[in-house]
């Protein structure tokens, strides 16, 4: 009796039944727009010359291209000091940022059953609907007494300032972390000092990514508190020095945006670099 060899049957290919979404395609497409047309016309106008400048719109391209303007603007705003002054105010904040904001919200999320910690949190929550221009006037006028009208002075305002926000992000974090691991540690001996230095903060990497930008990106590009805090001509950053620009009857315009295309440019580059991070933090946070 022979035997007839079956062969197995084999499975359909998967599929993809998955579909594209054009609505939102199209919806992304027209949003790139409000980025990608002003950084074109911040370009253009950087490379033109006045004369080109009056007789067009704007948007036409630069020709013949005018690479004086970043030379004149490198100049006229001493760019290389006052990007020193904006490198040691911003690369300060952020350290400083992370270091107390991340510790002020362990304390708080590990301690909000307790009411004393809740009334805290819900403190700090508050700040963020107190408005800068407020405390403006008292703000200059304690920093004068203090000293404080200086660099180390708007590092300090810059982490007091952000508190608020950076605690609100990392405590939704932190609480999401097991409990379990910091007690694993404390019955190995650790104090909850050293707990949160080698458990908690390593783990932290995501939020100290977002936080860390989004200050970086606020002191850099901040204006308004250089301008009421610096007393030193020498000190100024970089928003202070372009505010040079700003005539009383007219503007040049394509030395500016050249001197804010330099300006951007450090920032863009820390940004291409830890982009995934920070979209990794705030995917996270949202999540947990």
């Amino acid at each position: 009796m022979s035997t007839v060899a079956t062969r197995p049957a084999i499975a359909p290919a998967d599929t993809d039944t998955r579909k594209i979404n054009w609505w939102a395609t199209a919806l992304i497409a027209v949003c790139s727009l409000t980025v990608i047309l002003p950084l074109y016309l911040a370009v253009a106008v950087a490379l033109k010359t006045p004369a080109q400048l009056a007789e067009g719109n704007g948007f036409e391209l630069p020709w013949p291209i005018r690479w004086e303007n970043f030379a004149d603007a490198w100049q006229r705003t001493a760019f290389p000091q006052a990007l020193v002054n904006t490198g040691l105010i911003t690369v300060g904040a952020v350290i400083l940022t992370l270091l107390t904001s991340s510790v002020v919200a362990y304390a708080l999320a590990r301690n909000l059953h307790r009411r004393t910690f809740k009334a805290a949190y819900f403190y700090f929550l508050a700040a963020l609907f107190v408005p800068f221009p407020i405390i403006m006037l008292p703000l200059v006028k304690q920093t004068a007494l203090l000293g404080l009208d200086n660099q180390a002075g708007l590092i300090i305002l810059y982490t007091i300032y952000g508190l608020s926000l950076n605690v609100f992000i990392y405590t939704a974090f932190i609480r999401s972390i097991p409990i379990e691991l910091e007690e694993a540690a404390r019955v190995d001996g650790a104090s909850t000092w050293r707990v949160f230095w080698r458990v908690v903060f390593p783990l932290l990497g995501p939020m100290n990514a977002t936080v860390g930008i989004l200050t970086c990106v606020w002191a850099w590009n901040d204006f308004i508190m250089p301008l009421v805090i610096l007393t030193d001509p020498g000190a100024r950053t970089l928003p202070l020095a372009q505010y040079v620009f700003q005539g009383q009857y007219n503007t040049d315009y394509p030395v500016a945006f050249a001197s804010y295309l330099m300006a951007m440019a450090p920032l863009l580059i820390v940004y291409i670099f830890s982009q995934r991070w920070v979209i990794s933090g705030v995917t996270r946070g949202s999540i947990k």
